[in-house]
């Protein structure tokens, strides 16, 4: 009966505190994300003009376990641009350091978080969205823009077979880099070099598997230009429309389902497991106690 009471007091301490700290995003995270972008137009350096091609994109993640501490973990990100159409490999790197708290994805601004090695200011989900999602408008961060925006739940879809929620984040005109160009390459007649914005705006949407937060697909819509101060848009910088291979896609699947059944695990079946056991040793200790004896005077 003991045992038993120890068990059914246990139940919903693995429920309610215990699975809250063992569900987590881990420390040592090591990813290989790739996307595909066809018929792309962007402004090559090396060309000084617009080409189009289809692009890959290949997305490197990897944490940084020294510095998870707390209720935090880093990690760093990496992503490479490459034009294999016109052969033109590296046409764009991004560096992206990052902190978030571990339990529910938002951004935790410390450990040298950077865009290019420049400092930010973390704000909203930063890779995941939180453990358990809900069918609500959530703050997401964009690398480009610099800054979280509004994700708003669209709907429920489905993705190789798995339910997911489908969010749309829609990105206003952003100025995210001011530089120096030849007015000939830009198509105007004012002599030397002159300054241009580089502006970018987009759509992000994400299919998130709801109980692990996990994006699993994902689709941006860029659209990065360059102005002159009059506000005209001169020409593409980057224009593109990116998605997750299908293998990555596969991949992503795979991990959210494997982690559906840890979470399960934790917060539904040993809890259980512990009730219904627990149940059953102190019914046996009651019928025990009150067996009668089989000794005789």
């Amino acid at each position: 009966m003991g045992i038993g009471a120890f068990l059914i007091v246990l139940a919903p301490l693995i429920r309610f505190q215990v699975a809250g700290k063992l569900v987590q995003a881990p420390a040592n995270q090591y990813s290989i994300t790739r996307l595909s972008a066809e018929n792309a137009r962007y402004f090559s350096v090396g060309d000084l003009k617009v080409l189009t091609g289809n692009l890959d994109i290949t997305v490197t993640t990897r944490g940084d376990v020294a510095e998870a501490k707390d209720d935090r973990v880093v990690w760093d990100q990496f992503t490479a641009v490459n034009d294999v159409t016109n052969n033109r490999p590296g046409i764009s790197y991004t560096e992206f350091r990052s902190a978030f708290n571990k339990y529910n994805g938002q951004g935790v601004t410390c450990c040298n978080a950077s865009v290019d090695k420049k400092p930010v200011q973390l704000q909203g989900q930063i890779f995941l969205f939180p453990f358990g999602v809900e069918k609500k408008t959530y703050q997401v961060w964009s690398t480009d823009a610099q800054k979280a925006y509004p994700a708003t739940f669209t709907g429920v879809d489905t993705v190789n077979g798995l339910s997911v929620y489908k969010f749309e984040q829609k990105i206003p005109p952003t100025v995210t880099q001011t530089l120096s160009a030849p007015a000939s390459v830009l198509g105007m007649t004012d002599p030397g070099d002159i300054q241009v914005n580089r502006v970018y705006d987009g759509v992000n949407t994400f299919w998130v598997e709801p109980n692990t937060g996990v994006p699993v697909k994902e689709e941006q819509q860029r659209h990065e230009v360059l102005k002159t101060a009059d506000g005209v848009e001169r020409m593409p910088a980057l224009i593109a429309t990116a998605s997750f291979t299908p293998q990555t896609v596969s991949d992503l699947v795979n991990t959210a389902r494997d982690n559906m059944g840890q979470i399960t695990l934790v917060k539904t079946t040993l809890p259980l497991a512990s009730l219904v056991l627990g149940l059953v040793l102190v019914v046996a200790g009651v019928l025990l106690l009150r067996r009668p004896s089989d000794r005789t005077d």
